[in-house]
C-alpha cells in the first residue's frame, strides 16, 4: 500500500546503479576494478580478502567518515605511496555521473588531503555526492546497539538524520567543537561570563539545531513504519523516540524559545558542570528509545536474534524514508547479514530488498546464502 512516507514505485522516479568501481591503494586494494550488471551484487570470498572494504569504498560517497567511522590516513594501502583513490559510475537512467574521492600522498608537511571529484570537476566536500547518491548501511557491528550505550544509538541515528540531510554531520561536529570549547573555558577560565556567554550562546544555537534534525527524521520514521507495520511480517516493526532534556524543550517550545531556555540552563549549570568536567545537558546527552512493537517491551530486552531482525527492519525503513524524502533511492549495503539468518528472515529480507528499486551490495563467505536470489544476483568473488 502506497502512503504519502511510502511511495510505490513510479515511471519518473530514476533507476540508477553503480556500473563501475575502482579501488587503487584502497585498504588491502592495489587496483581492483569491478564492473556489475545485476541490481543484487554478492561480494563472496574468505575472511579478510576485503569484501567489507569495497563495502566502505562505497560508503565514502556520503558525508562522514564512511561504514568503520576510520581515519583516512588509516585506509591508505600500507604498501602503497600513503594516499589512495576510489571512484564509481553511477548509470541514472541512461546518463554516466563519475564520482571520485580518495586521499592525496602526505606533502612535505606531512598532511594529506581528501579530495572529491565528480565527472572530473573537484566538489568542495562529500556534502556535493548526496544530489546524485544515497547510501545506508548495516554491519555486524550495530548487533549490540539495542543494549550498547546510548552514544552508539546516537552515533546510529545521526547517520540516519545525515542520510537525508547532508548537512547534518557539519553541525554535529560544530557543536561538538563548541561544547569542548565551553568546558575547557569553565576549566581554565570558570569566572570569564563574557566568553562564556558567546560559546554558550553558540552551543545552544547549534544543539538546537541539531536536536529538531534528530527530531524531524526520527518522527518520520516512526510514522512511516506506523503506517506500513504489519506483524506478519519476519522482521518486527520498531517504535522509536528521542529522550533527553533537549529532545523535551524542542518538542513543546519553537526553535528560538528552545535556545533560550538551553542557554540559561547552561548558565544555570556552570558549577555543576565544572565539577563534572563535563557539559551534563544537551543533545550529546539523548538517547534513542526504541522498542519491539509487536512485543511492547524495550529492545534491549528482547532476544539476539530478535534484536537482529527489528534492526533490519529499521534499516529497511530508513531506505524507504530516504527514497521518500530525497527522490533518489539509496544503495544499500549489507555486511555479512543474509548469512546469520535462517531460511524465512533470509527469504524475507530479499523479498523486501526487491521491493525497494536501489542496488543492493552484499558480502558473504559462501555465495549459498544467496541462493535464494536466484538469477537476480551477481556474485563477485572477491580476493580470487
Amino acid at each position: 500500500m502506497s502512503t504519502p512516507l511510502d511511495p510505490e514505485i513510479g515511471s519518473n522516479e530514476p533507476v540508477q546503479r553503480i556500473t563501475r568501481l575502482i579501488a587503487r591503494d584502497f585498504r588491502n586494494h592495489a587496483d581492483l576494478e569491478l564492473a556489475p550488471e545485476a541490481r543484487f551484487v554478492a561480494l563472496v570470498g574468505e575472511n579478510g580478502a576485503g569484501k567489507t572494504n569495497l563495502l566502505e569504498a562505497i560508503s565514502l560517497f556520503v558525508p562522514g567518515r564512511g561504514l568503520r567511522r576510520a581515519d583516512f590516513a588509516s585506509m591508505a594501502r600500507t604498501e602503497g605511496p600513503g594516499g589512495f583513490a576510489v571512484s564509481i559510475t553511477l548509470d541514472r537512467d541512461g546518463a554516466e555521473h563519475r564520482l571520485g574521492t580518495g586521499l592525496e600522498p602526505p606533502g612535505p608537511d606531512g598532511r594529506a588531503g581528501r579530495l572529491c571529484r565528480i565527472d572530473g570537476a573537484p566538489a568542495s566536500s562529500p556534502v556535493a555526492f548526496s544530489e546524485f547518491l544515497r547510501v545506508v548501511w548495516l554491519t555486524p557491528d550495530l548487533d549490540g546497539l539495542f543494549r550498547g550505550a546510548a552514544g552508539d544509538r546516537r552515533r546510529f541515528l545521526d547517520r540516519l538524520v545525515l542520510a537525508v540531510d547532508a548537512g547534518h554531520g557539519a553541525r554535529v561536529s560544530a557543536m561538538e567543537r563548541a561544547l569542548r570549547s565551553r568546558n575547557r573555558l569553565l576549566e581554565d577560565r570558570p569566572d570569564d561570563d563574557r566568553w562564556l556567554d558567546a560559546v554558550e550562546r553558540e552551543v545552544a544555537e547549534l544543539g538546537v539545531a541539531v536536536a529538531l534534525a534528530r527530531r524531524e527524521t526520527a518522527e518520520r520514521l516512526d510514522r512511516l513504519i506506523a503506517e506500513t507495520r504489519d506483524d506478519a511480517q519476519p522482521f518486527p516493526w520498531a517504535s522509536i523516540r528521542l529522550e533527553g532534556d533537549l529532545d523535551d524543550l524542542v518538542a513543546v517550545w519553537p526553535a528560538i524559545e528552545a535556545e533560550d531556555r538551553f542557554r540559561l540552563a547552561l548558565r544555570n549549570g556552570r558549577h555543576r558542570d565544572r565539577a563534572a568536567g563535563r557539559t551534563l545537558i544537551g543533545p550529546q546527552t539523548s538517547d534513542l528509545v526504541v522498542r519491539h512493537g509487536p512485543k511492547d517491551v524495550p529492545a534491549g530486552t528482547a532476544s539476539t536474534g530478535e534484536q537482529k531482525a527489528l534492526l533490519i527492519g529499521l534499516v529497511l525503513a530508513h531506505a524507504r524514508l530516504v527514497r521518500a524524502m530525497s527522490g533518489i533511492a539509496p544503495v544499500i549495503l549489507l555486511d555479512e547479514v543474509a548469512a546469520h539468518l535462517d531460511p524465512r528472515r533470509r527469504a524475507g529480507l530479499f523479498e523486501a530488498l526487491e521491493a525497494l528499486p536501489g542496488q543492493v551490495w552484499m558480502t558473504g563467505a559462501d555465495p549459498a546464502a544467496f541462493a535464494q536470489t536466484g538469477d537476480r544476483t551477481e556474485v563477485v568473488r572477491v580476493g580470487a
